[in-house]
């Protein structure tokens, strides 16, 4: 009950943050733990500052602290934490890497939420020391690196078939970058090869970044000679602008190109999470089948057991997305598929033929017309 009682506690807290919210936060000059200025914003609108992680821990700073942060005309409070996925999706966050100070928001653009762009000025003052550090424990997660780790090639990879709802067989695969020059693209590669997948859609990649990883896999540089592949570098909130506009770049390109087809970003954990979640449902899968495949990435890589409190944290990731693709409410099995193809409507930018297309690849035209004519009733 403790436990519990902290992390709701919390859970109030980081709401307050990520609304932007000036509440009493408690501020005083005996609070203050370091200052600083944004240095860089990435391409994903996380933001890196000047503030080396040794200044922040001669402050007395540490992970699972919860902080105040005036940033620009931002007081934010938020936790102290060592990866994204220690919070829930859409909340703003502190943590170090490439030795300095990072803020960022879980699936969302820290640097437009709050207006933080190079130059601004940063200031952290400690809230409450080691207030994060249960939720922390209960969210640890450490990828397994070596393929001895795991139990196949596959799991390796992260490589899977998708056949949830009514895709056919042999259509849709899912993969972890078979392009990098590291141990786990090889197989990747050597997967997406024996499996014959025609077209591939790379969503992490820029155009530099894609030009220098074409190197590394002579299957998906042939792949890429003839057409068939695609890179867009799309970030990780489905709800942006600059998401929706390259989600809408894919799926035509999908839609002009013949399968297989295999959908990667750099783990073919989370922006491929997203797009092949769109995909189910738009192919009638269940609510359930869409977050145990999209599980099966944390099965992999970190030994996520189901029925642990792990699970139940990072399988709400994908429950919150659905919601928040249907405007806050609750997404079922009975109105999934149309809060799918709304969001490819209004949001993406398809029209009805091209949905209908993308619906037809996917699970056969027969099977398409059936769950239309279902739908209608």
């Amino acid at each position: 009950m403790k436990r519990l009682a902290s992390v709701l506690f919390i859970v109030s807290l980081l709401v307050l943050g990520s609304l932007g919210v000036h509440a009493a936060t408690g501020i005083s000059e005996d609070s203050f733990l370091f200052s600083g200025n944004i240095a860089t914003v990435d391409k994903y609108g996380n933001v890196l500052t000047d503030i080396s992680a040794e200044a922040a821990a001669a402050s007395g700073a540490e992970v699972g602290d919860t902080v105040i942060v005036k940033i620009g005309d931002n007081t934010l409070v938020l936790p102290f934490v060592t990866i994204y996925g220690d919070v829930d999706r859409g909340t703003p966050l502190m943590r170090t890497t490439n030795n300095a100070i990072q803020f960022a928001i879980n699936y969302g653009n820290f640097s437009k939420t709050y207006g933080a762009s190079e130059g601004i000025e940063v200031s952290v003052y400690l809230k409450e020391k080691g207030a994060y550090l249960s939720e922390i424990e209960i969210r640890s997660l450490k990828k397994l690196e070596n393929r001895d780790d795991y139990e196949s090639d596959e799991a390796f990879a992260n490589f899977r078939e998708v056949t949830a709802g009514n895709i056919k067989p042999g259509i849709l695969y899912r993969v972890s970058h078979p392009s990098l020059g590291d141990e786990r693209s090889s197989f990747a590669a050597k997967l997406v090869e024996e499996h014959g997948i025609n077209t591939v859609f790379n969503l992490s990649d820029t155009p530099e970044e894609f030009e220098a990883n074409l190197a590394h896999s002579e299957y998906y540089r042939a792949l890429n000679e003839k057409g068939n592949v695609i890179a867009v570098g799309m970030g990780v909130d489905f709800a942006a602008k600059e998401f929706t506009e390259k989600f809408k770049t894919v799926l035509e390109f999908m839609i002009d190109h013949d399968g297989p087809y295999a959908v990667h970003c750099v783990e073919g954990k989370d922006r491929a999470g997203l797009v092949i979640a769109v995909l189910q449902g738009l192919a009638g899968a269940t609510v359930d089948e869409i977050v145990e495949d999209y599980m099966v990435s944390y099965e992999n890589y970190f030994k996520v057991e189901k029925g642990t409190e792990g699970y139940k944290l990072v399988s709400k990731i994908m429950h919150d997305q659905l919601r928040e693709m249907n405007g806050g409410e609750a997404v079922t099995d009975a109105n999934l598929k149309a809060v799918v193809v709304n969001y490819l409507k209004n949001m993406v930018g398809l029209d009805d033929d091209q949905i209908e297309k993308l619906e037809i690849m996917l699970v056969g035209e027969a099977s398409a017309q059936a769950e239309t004519i279902f739908l209608a009733a």
